[in-house]
């Protein structure tokens, strides 16, 4: 049975099918938003940019990158995983085209996830003008633990990162390590942005990625807050 669901034919599919439900859910969900400026300051400027969002929000996420002439093309960090296929497939039909490539595991360091490939393609892209989003926590976890990916491709790009916190009621939860939202139709939506953040040469790399997840944690936290009604300024 995971054979058949992971044959390249059932995945097409699937993508297509679950990028229509996508769509749909986007566009009759009552979206809200704070920090817009700042974000839209980032997209009008000239040169690259990286987008943070936890794992968990992947399927929230095209709706916080609104494609349009004046804003960075977006691509996404998508891991070789056969999850990760379906995802990338999903994405690209949203309009949003994959760059593969993960991190080692710990179990198999060995193992080549083409993770440093990956990571050229995004410097070389970001420093092209174009835009990047990275899940921090993806491909494997611990939910909403900062690796350090995004900061590496800050630090030798020098373009900015934007943290984005999103949430949407009602929603689904899906049953995996990081319970990833499932959006529904005619929902409350709502996308929170903080930054630009900058990585110098010479920063602590252990510091920044301490305060990037803080940061990153309470945008989402803040989204969560104002979907359910609370925290309303």
């Amino acid at each position: 049975m995971k054979a058949f669901f992971r044959s390249a034919a059932v995945q097409q599919t699937l993508a297509t099918v679950f990028a229509a439900w996508l769509r749909f859910c986007y566009a009759t969900t009552r979206w809200t938003s704070e920090g817009q400026a700042m974000a839209e300051a980032v997209w009008a400027r000239e040169g690259g940019a990286i987008l943070c969002f936890w794992h968990a929000q992947i399927p929230l996420a095209p709706r916080c990158w609104p494609q349009a002439p004046n804003r960075q093309d977006m691509r996404a960090l998508i891991s070789l995983s056969a999850d990760g296929e379906f995802i990338a497939l999903t994405v690209q039909k949203i309009g949003f085209p994959a760059i593969r490539g993960s991190s080692k595991k710990a179990s198999d360091p060995n193992k080549n996830k083409h993770g440093e490939q990956a990571l050229r393609e995004m410097a070389k892209w970001v420093r092209g003008g174009g835009g990047i989003a990275i899940t921090p926590d993806g491909p494997r976890g611990p939910a909403e633990v900062m690796q350090g990916g995004a900061l590496t491709v800050a630090r030798i790009t020098g373009a900015p990162a934007i943290f984005c916190g999103l949430a949407t009621r009602p929603c689904l939860r899906a049953g995996s390590w990081d319970r990833t939202v499932i959006p529904l139709p005619f929902a409350r939506g709502v996308i929170v942005w903080d930054g630009p953040a900058f990585v110098e040469k010479g920063d602590d790399m252990d510091a920044m990625t301490t305060q990037w997840s803080t940061r990153l944690t309470a945008v989402q936290r803040r989204a969560e807050a104002l979907v359910d009604g609370a925290g309303a300024q």
